[in-house]
């Protein structure tokens, strides 16, 4: 049976379980569970981080810890009992856990790897502290690095900052609010500036030497050197090499490391040196021979230096070697080193080129024994102390240190008798009182232990050797009396064998007979001459002698002249000597008491690091003078005891103040001396008001704190000897002393006056003496002597500075002891209220006002957990009275305040908020309901009443701001929400009682309501942003605050009746916010709100607009800063109906009336909603434009169209035209800037300012735009569209005859009109893209689009592009419509593939002699319709002529805006399908051909072509096509008995086809003919090739002579190339009853070549019908060639879209393309270009086209006729012929130039667009398109006579009207665009202007003409008048319509 667990609730699992049994809960090491049940071995429970899910485990798996249980029952939680450091170490280390992968998927990896080692090493210090090894220093140490390494974790992983007392969590419950603000200001500072440490070490060692020439021993010294002052800062550290250069004892690290301790600061300068000597062991030259000497000398060697200020910046040990120098002479040797740092080159020189000293150098920071705990190794291993010269900038009690420094300084010697110097060597001893020598106590420095005696440097044949060591002699306190310190010198001889010959000697002593040491400075020494043999161990001997020549008597003249000298320098750094005699006489008072008196007036004048070291002696001393002669010098005494207290209070003594309390408490003895020192002080005090110079009393009142602790120790000690004797009397002079206190307060004086500053010296001591007094006095007592002290301070300061000083010392009060005791307490608050409200009334010393706001805040905390609660009400009810209202304002004054420049001040600003925010804080949850109640009744009127709730609600609105707190201070963020909300709940019942109904005011309930709207958007309460265990804790812990601020929304909401009409619309952005929240019960709460707010809305207005317009508004700010999701969309339009009490809204909505409205809102919502996520989506960083823009495009679009929200639309535009711009689509940004650009008119109304548009009229921003377009379109290469702004600009300028401008704008027109003529554009790609699947974004979801490609990119680099734009997408390998499964699949599918455009109309395309520049533009821009063919086999494939049943599917795709418009692709509007029979597939390929033919003889005849290359090729093809039977596979497929008699409806297509066929025949003969001409000698053979083979070819198919429509077609020619003639195209509707057919009728619709832009096309015959009815044989009829991988004349081929995607668009293809890139018949990939049999036909080509000699490659390529439009399918019309309206009358001239092409803005309206149809395609897709196509016509012109043809060509005469066969009438059409200059322009005043001479082109003999091209139909025709054909639809208007563009 399962039994309720007692003990067992908690464990940590050791072993993974799966869960295989029934009811099993899998478990993994290291989870921790809680239990609840046992059964037999088996626990049941759950693990913590899922509590959720319950089940078995057993129990053997679980090692159970202890924990305390709370809420014991069902929902009981556990908390384990362990330390919290512990606890917090493993939440945090699982948390980091998750984030730590993360780190590795986001590629971070040098915090992942950080992170790692982190994590390793607070694991390791885990399971130390686990242990429970340690001891309680170390674990304390242990505890501080875990906490370091968490808080360095969560900073770097941007968690929390974690508030911890004593590396403990705080609950922030369990302290007060101000307490918790104080902690997490406190890690927060420490985390941003570390504390600067005062002192700092250097750690050294040395490596090596390393140099060239060694073989001697070195000894190495390193001393600290101030170069400013010259002077060493440190002793020396000594180091013995060996002659390696290594260390001699390597073994001992402390021989080889050091530390330099205790430098300041100050001492981290630039000119603060590390200066190296290194001094050799050997022979005195150091390149004499090793036999001349045994004896060794120390000689000078080299010197290194380093500036410390280098090592700042090295973090960790650096190794440096250091370049050693050596002197250029000895006698420089003592100053090497500052010639070094002066750079005083010439003195000094490298030792050796590979010369240096190897060590490594580090600076430390911190005290001590800080560095002892993080370098334990360092310490451990070993290293020396190296001191500085005298004591530290902190003397610290209880350091004990004798050294006394002696420095070798110089000497003068005489020569002895010798002819040179001498090499002087000093030997130094230290001898005791006895004589006897100091063992170990001469040390050259740290580092090496001290010797018996030190020789010094010898420096050669020098008599004025200057030496500069230093040594150190570290003799003992006791034996520094009677000991000396003598200097024997010896001569060095090289010669006798080196010996050293003593000649003289010197000696110091150490201390003066008085005690007093031997002064610190120079001392010139008497050298003692002696003989070589004297013996000098009798010191007495010569002790007797003097010294020194500074203490020789005056008439001792003798030694006083003597050459001879000696300079030694001392100096001694000493704890308990003194060389000051003053000090020592006022020790000694009592041997001399005569000299009292001076000694007391001496003591200011003693160094105040000589008083210390003599403290307590000097007190006792004192105090001692004081028991017996008080009378006479109490007075002095005093004045003596406050200097040594002042001087304790300097930053350099301060360490010494324990000293002096440890003396009062355990050594002093004066029970008598309170007396004296209250007469004294209060003497003092009176004499304040009256005393002129107040410096002394200040020194007085500054030593209060200490006096006043000697007062009250000395009546202790007195009352504890006499039993508490004087008792009255002590009292009244206490009180009499306070009196005379508050009597010199009291006085008002001006803030100069020196009294006003003896008080404010008074008050900051004042604080201190409490303590004191609370010794003696009682609780009570003591608060009536501050009270009244405090009290007596004048009302009306003058003095700042004295109000300053009175916060601080209420300051002090308020931390003292005395202010926490409650008894006290109630006594002090008022005077302390007091003073804070007016403080804070007038906004003065802010920042100490908070502190002691804060003080006061937090003991009332502590207190409420104690035993006094009535006490801790009654003091809130006092604070809540006098503060909560000037506390409100005073946030309220800060927060509006400008911040303050300056680090410092912004520093202190945030900070007195933060803390004022804390204390309002506190306040808060301190007040309960009675403290409420009585506040709210407090309030006299409904106006305070309302003016504080406004004040209440605006600081709280403020406290919510993300930048009051730091980011990482969500713990105090959630305790401020919390206290909000707490009290928001006790104050919204005073709204409803107040300000209701009647009473309703309007601006509190707005501020309430914006109040909870932005309490609820808070980013700290956003939970689902939290991790899992964070989130846990914060709901544990406070619940979801959002959920019941939203409740309460509802029920205010609720409670406002008809006066909810006041907050529509306002409310509406707000609330719609709050819904926006993640959080579904407050959403269910706040969604019924808005449809409150329509059925009130529309019961006032009958609708409900407002409403509409403002959710509209509101959603699109909101959903860009990133608010909503998927879920939220579904929230408004959902039917289901929500949880909790309320119905959806759209439930809701259906059962009103207006529901029909309301629905429509919903929808429009929903739908904007669907476009807003879309766009936030694709707006994230990193997405690629394409997506973004056509993201963009689409809400643009919606808020044009659906919502007509103008400026939204200005906005969006804007927005998408940065895009475009940022991805250089200038002509796309162009189209998007005229969007604005056209809502503008040229008036000169005034504009706001806008975006980043200035203040300015209408006219000056539509001309700024138009210059920008202008621009743009430039760059974009559109120069067409640019003229036509450009021209609307100098039509302005013109009407305000600004000609500057005027010009100007001109000469930018010439310049793009140039720029069309000079510059190559490239010919864009279309590619059809469909987006299939859900998983797209709604802008693009199961939508086909066609896209504008990139320049030179291809149909393989497209898919590519798009593949990479979606990644997840699935590339579809068919081109077939997509079925339901795909639209509706959970994936991404894209079909992609390239199409053809479809230009509007041909009008400058068929026009002749219009340059290649121009028609480009019009074939591939103001693009609406696309085609794309797909070849198929219907019915049976006859395999030996597959041309009898291919037939073309052909679609056509039309766009909603032509392209290129404001995005590189638009949705396709309207798909239309169209299937092409197999005979007029055959029609338009052979048409096609014969178009190309046309084009490549013209432009070879024009000299167009650089070589004649392409037009041999062509030939050839077609040619060798013909004899091998390419034409006779047409003619077995649809020449045929069978055929005709089958299809008796095509007779016409079958005589259209037969007339194409002789067509050909005559163009190749003519071709051959030009080609003939022009041919090379080296190609001759070919061309002698292709005439046979044509002869062959006429002759195999049975052609002698050419039939008669062929031959008497006229041909016209221009300048001696073949012209077309104009042909008309039959009337749309049939003469005979518009007969439809189901197939197009081909015959009717000229082809058009998409690979040039001239207009030649093939004649139509009126005797087509005739042809259809002859029976013909087999022999007239061409032989066709059966490969349906091949055109009708050639074998010409599709490319590879890889071939030519890098070519310019004029050059892409050629025709030599190889054999194997035929594809097979039944190739349908998605690259239509791919597809061989595409049936894609070419558009009208113009005999004077330009083309390059290698553009080839697909000229020659199959092309459908794009020129068919949707009401052309049906038509049967026969072709009929209209003559050119062309006047006979013009001049030879004239007739000679060709039709000059009118410019595309030769329209009548100001807008861009141009009425010029045209036609756009790409070289390379191979995709075919139909269209309409109208071929403007030509006059006829006469052919120029001269070269002699090869037969006559028919003269160029226009057939008659008349000339038809058929029954239909031939209907006349005129020309729509007539050539500008030209009969048309009659009435046109423009004069006409002749081609000059130099551009005419010479007459010269052309080949037989070629048969006239069909004759087309303009689509628009104009009659000579103007007027338009009624018949005949006119152009379209030109509307302001980018998209049209």
């Amino acid at each position: 049976m399962w039994i309720p667990t007692d003990h067992e609730k908690y464990g940590v699992v050791l072993v993974s379980f799966r869960g295989t049994v029934q009811h099993g809960l899998p478990l993994e090491i290291g989870d921790t569970v809680q239990i609840l049940e046992k059964c037999e071995g088996w626990f049941r429970g759950n693990i913590l981080k899922n509590p959720n899910v319950k089940g078995i485990f057993p129990s053997s798996y679980i090692h159970l810890k202890n924990a305390h249980v709370k809420n014991k029952g069902q929902f009981e939680t556990i908390v384990p009992v362990e330390d919290s450091v512990i606890t917090e170490m493993t939440s945090t280390l699982r948390d980091w856990g998750a984030m730590w992968k993360q780190l590795y998927v986001k590629n971070e990896g040098d915090l992942f790897h950080r992170l790692w080692h982190v994590m390793n090493e607070i694991l390791d210090l885990r399971r130390q502290v686990l242990v429970g090894h340690l001891t309680h220093d170390r674990m304390r140490d242990v505890k501080q690095h875990i906490t370091a390494r968490l808080d360095w974790g969560n900073e770097q992983l941007g968690l929390d900052l974690v508030p911890r007392r004593e590396f403990n969590m705080v609950d922030p419950d369990e302290i007060s609010v101000t307490e918790l603000y104080k902690l997490m200001e406190h890690r927060h500072r420490k985390k941003d500036t570390p504390a600067v440490a005062s002192t700092h070490h250097l750690f050294v060692h040395v490596k090596s030497l390393v140099s060239a020439n060694l073989g001697e021993e070195l000894e190495v010294f390193f001393h600290i050197y101030d170069g400013r002052e010259s002077r060493p800062l440190s002793e020396r550290f000594f180091v013995k090499l060996n002659k390696s250069g290594l260390p001699k004892s390597p073994e001992k690290t402390e021989r080889q490391c050091t530390l330099f301790v205790d430098l300041g600061s100050s001492d981290l300068r630039k000119d603060v040196y590390i200066v190296v000597h290194v001094v050799r062991i050997g022979r005195m030259g150091a390149g004499e021979k090793k036999n001349l000497c045994s004896v060794q000398y120390r000689r000078p060697f080299g010197c290194a230096v380093v500036s410390i200020a280098d090592l700042l910046t090295a973090d960790s040990k650096d190794d440096h070697l250091l370049k050693v120098y050596a002197c250029n002479t000895e006698s420089e040797w003592h100053q090497i080193h500052e010639n070094i740092i002066k750079k005083a080159n010439s003195r000094y020189n490298l030792s050796g080129s590979n010369t240096g000293l190897a060590v490594a150098l580090q600076l430390l920071h911190g005290d001590i024994e800080q560095l002892r705990r993080e370098y334990m190794v360092l310490f451990t291993r070993g290293v020396s102390i190296t001191r500085k010269l005298g004591f530290s900038d902190v003397i610290m009690p209880g350091e004990m240190r004798n050294d006394l420094y002696i420095t070798l300084e110089k000497g003068e010697f005489e020569k002895g008798g010798k002819s040179v110097a001498r090499n002087v060597e000093i030997t130094v001893y230290v001898l005791d009182i006895d004589g006897q020598i100091l063992k170990t106590h001469v040390a050259a420095g740290s580092g090496e232990p001290g010797g018996d005696e030190y020789h010094s440097l010898v420096l050669y044949h020098n008599n004025s050797p200057r030496w500069a060591e230093q040594l150190k002699l570290p003799i003992p306190v006791d034996m520094f009396r009677g000991s000396h310190v003598r200097f024997e010198f010896r001569h060095c001889s090289t010669k006798d064998k080196g010996e050293k010959k003593l000649f003289g000697y010197s000696f110091v002593p150490l201390m003066q007979e008085d005690g007093r040491t031997l002064p610190d400075g120079n001392h010139e020494l008497i050298i003692h001459k002696c003989e070589e043999n004297t013996s000098l161990a009798e010191c007495p001997r010569y002790l007797k002698l003097p010294f020194s020549k500074a203490n020789l008597p005056s008439n001792n003249q003798t030694l006083k002249g003597a050459k001879e000298s000696f300079w030694i320098t001392s100096f001694l750094c000493s704890t308990k000597l003194t060389q000051n005699g003053d000090m020592l006489d006022l020790l000694k008072w009592r041997a001399h008491p005569e000299r009292i008196n001076d000694s007391l007036s001496k003591l200011k004048e003693i160094d105040g690091s000589e008083i210390v070291k003599f403290l307590q002696d000097t007190l006792d001393t004192l105090f001692g003078i004081l028991d017996e002669s008080s009378q006479r010098y109490g007075l002095k005494v005093f004045d003596s005891l406050v200097h040594i207290i002042n001087l304790l209070q300097d930053s350099k003594f301060q360490h010494f103040k324990p000293v002096m309390d440890t003396y009062i408490e355990s050594h002093f003895a004066g029970a008598l001396s309170y007396r004296d020192l209250i007469k004294v002080l209060k003497w003092y005090v009176d004499r304040i008001v009256d005393a002129e110079i107040q410096d002394h009393i200040q020194q007085v009142l500054k030593a209060s704190e200490y006096i006043f602790k000697y007062i009250i120790q000395s009546r202790r000690l007195f009352s504890l000897a006499t039993g508490g004797q004087n008792e009255e009397e002590f009292r009244v002079c206490i009180h009499e002393l306070f009196m005379s206190i508050r009597f010199f307060l009291s006085q008002d004086n001006k803030s100069t006056s020196p009294v006003a500053q003896t008080q404010a010296v008074f008050l900051r001591t004042f604080p201190a003496v409490y303590g004191e007094l609370l010794k003696i006095f009682a609780v009570r007592e003591v608060a009536g002597f501050v009270r009244e002290t405090l009290g007596s301070l004048p009302t009306a300061v003058h003095a700042d500075c004295l109000e300053a000083v009175k916060l601080q010392c209420i300051a002090k009060t308020v931390e003292s002891q005395l202010y926490i005791n409650p008894e006290s307490r109630c006594i002090l608050l008022p005077v302390v209220l007091r003073v804070l409200q007016v403080h804070m009334q007038e906004q003065r010393d802010l920042v100490m006002c908070a502190r002691i706001f804060t003080s006061m805040l937090s003991l009332i905390k502590k207190e409420e957990n104690g035993t006094a609660e009535p006490v801790v009400s009654e003091e809130v009810e006092l604070i809540v009275e006098s503060l909560l209202g000037v506390l409100l304002r005073t946030i309220l004054e800060i927060s509006n305040r400008p911040q303050p420049s300056g680090p410092a001040m912004r520093l202190q600003f945030q900070d007195v908020t933060g803390e004022f925010v804390a204390c309002l804080l506190a306040l808060l949850r301190q007040m309960s309901d009675r403290h409420y109640q009585q506040l709210l009744q407090a309030f006299s009127s409904k106006d305070n009443l309302r003016d504080f709730l406004l004040q209440i609600f605006t600081v709280f609105r403020i406290l919510i701001r993300p930048e009051m707190f730091s980011k990482d201070w969500t713990v105090m963020r959630l305790v401020t929400n919390n206290v909000i909300i707490t009290t928001v709940l006790y104050l919204s019942d005073a709204l409803r009682k107040n300000f209701l109904n009647d009473k309703f005011d309007y601006k509190v309930w707005d501020s309430y309501f914006y109040l909870s709207v932005i309490f609820i958007n808070q980013p700290c309460l956003q939970l689902e942003s939290f991790s899992p265990s964070k989130r846990k804790k914060i709901l544990e812990k406070y619940g979801d605050m959002r959920v019941m601020m939203g409740c309460e929304i509802f029920s205010m909401w609720q409670n406002l009746g008809e006066h909810k009409l006041n907050f529509i619309p306002a409310m509406i952005g707000p609330f719609l916010e709050v819904t926006l929240v993640p959080q579904p019960d407050l959403r269910n709460v706040m969604i019924p709100i808005f449809h409150d707010m329509m059925d009130w809305e529309q019961r006032r207005s009958g609708n409900f607009k407002q409403v509409e317009a403002k959710l509209i508004d509101k959603l699109d700010s909101l959903m860009s800063e990133g608010k909503g999701d998927e879920t939220y969309r579904e929230l408004f339009n959902s039917i289901i109906p929500l949880f909790g009490p309320y119905p959806s809204l759209l439930k809701k909505i259906e059962r009103e009336t207006w529901r029909e409205s309301g629905i429509s809102l919903i929808a429009t919502v929903t739908r904007l909603m669907e476009r807003l996520l879309d766009y936030r989506d694709c707006m994230k960083l990193g997405e690629v434009d394409g997506k973004k823009i056509g993201c963009t495009v689409s809400l643009l679009n919606f808020y044009k169209t659906e919502l007509n929200k103008e400026e939204m639309y200005i906005r969006y535009i804007h927005k998408l035209y940065d895009l475009h711009f940022k991805a250089q689509n200038y002509t796309e940004a162009s189209y998007t800037l005229l969007l604005y650009d056209e809502l503008l008119e040229w008036s000169d109304r005034p504009l706001r300012e806008f975006l980043n548009y200035p203040m300015q009229s209408e006219w000056q921003r539509k001309e700024y735009l138009h210059l920008t377009i202008v621009q743009n379109f430039d760059r974009g290469k559109c120069w067409e569209n640019g003229i036509i702004l450009c021209r609307e600009l100098a039509d302005q300028y013109e009407s305000y005859y600004d000609y500057r401008n005027l010009s100007k704008m001109r000469m930018m027109e010439a310049s793009l009109y140039d720029k069309i003529m000079d510059q190559q554009r490239l010919e864009p790609e279309f590619f059809r893209v469909g987006f299939y699947g859900k998983k797209f974004p709604f802008f693009l979801r199961n939508k086909e689009f066609v896209c504008r490609g990139h320049d030179y990119e291809r149909l393989e680099a497209f898919q590519q592009r798009m593949l990479n734009e979606f990644p997840h997408a699935i590339a579809m390998q068919h081109v077939n419509q997509p079925d339901q499964t795909i639209y509706q699949a959970d994936a991404q599918y894209l079909q992609i593939y390239a199409v053809t455009p479809i230009p509007e109309s041909q009008d400058v395309l068929q026009r002749d002699g219009v340059p290649d520049n121009i028609k480009s533009f019009y074939k591939f821009n103001h693009i609406l319709r696309f085609r794309y063919d797909r070849p198929f086999h219907k019915g049976t494939k006859d395999k030996e002529n597959e041309f009898k049943s291919l037939w073309v599917e052909r679609t056509t795709l039309t766009l909603v805006q032509s392209l290129p418009g404001i995005s590189r692709w638009f949705e396709v509007d309207k798909r239309e399908l169209v299937e092409v029979s197999p005979l007029e597939n055959a029609i338009e390929v052979i048409e096609n051909k014969n178009l190309q033919l046309r084009t490549l003889i013209t432009q070879c005849q024009s000299r167009q072509m650089q070589n004649i290359n392409p037009l041999t090729m062509c030939l050839n093809g077609v040619i060798d096509a013909a004899v091998n039977g390419g034409l006779a596979r047409y003619q077995e497929a649809f020449f045929a008995k069978d055929y005709i008699m089958n299809h008796p409806e095509d007779g016409e297509k079958i005589g259209r086809l037969r007339e194409l066929m002789f067509e050909q025949a005559h163009i190749l003969e003519y071709g051959l003919a030009v080609h003939e001409k022009f041919v090379p000698q080296d190609m001759r053979p070919l061309h002698k090739k292709l005439v046979d083979q044509f002869h062959l070819m006429k002759s195999s198919l049975g052609i002698q002579e050419f039939p008669a429509y062929v031959r008497a077609s006229p041909v016209h020619f221009t300048n001696g190339s073949p012209r077309t003639c104009r042909n008309s195209v039959p009337n749309i509707i049939s003469p005979d009853g518009g007969r439809g057919v189901a197939r197009r009728s081909l015959p009717s619709y000229p082809a058009v070549n998409r690979y040039s832009s001239s207009s030649l096309s093939s004649q139509a015959s009126n005797e087509v019908s005739n042809i259809t009815g002859q029976s013909e044989s087999s022999d007239e009829v061409f032989n066709m060639q059966p490969s349906p991988s091949t055109s009708s004349l050639s074998s010409n081929h599709s490319a590879s879209p890889n071939v030519t995607s890098s070519a310019p668009s004029s050059a892409r293809g050629s025709p030599q393309m190889a054999e194997k890139h035929k594809h097979s018949r039944e190739n349908a990939c998605l690259s239509p270009r791919d597809r061989p049999v595409s049936a894609i036909f070419p558009n009208p080509m113009d005999p004077a086209q330009r083309a390059p000699p290698h553009q080839i490659g697909e000229a020659t390529l199959p092309r459908s006729d794009p020129n068919l439009s949707a009401p052309d399918k049906g038509s049967s019309a026969k072709n009929m012929r209209s003559q050119s309206p062309v006047s006979a009358s013009r001049s030879p001239q004239k007739t000679m130039v060709p039709p000059f092409t009118p410019s595309p803005t030769e329209c009548q309206s100001t807008s861009l667009v141009s009425n010029s149809p045209v036609l756009s395609g790409s070289y390379s897709s191979g995709i075919s398109s139909l269209s309409r196509c109208s071929v403007s016509e030509a006059s006829g012109t006469e052919l120029p006579a001269g070269d002699h043809l090869p037969y006559p060509l028919p003269p160029p005469t226009t057939l008659p009207n008349s000339v038809s066969s058929s029954s239909d009438e031939p209907i006349r059409r005129e020309n729509k665009t007539p050539p500008p200059y030209s009969v048309y322009e009659r009435n046109n005043p423009r004069r006409p202007v002749p081609l000059p001479h130099s551009l005419s082109i010479p007459p010269q003999a052309d080949p037989p003409a070629l048969p006239p091209k069909p004759h087309q139909l303009r689509t628009g025709s104009m009659k000579l008048d103007g007027t338009s054909d009624p018949r005949v639809p006119r152009p379209r208007p030109l509307p302001r319509k980018v998209s049209q563009l």
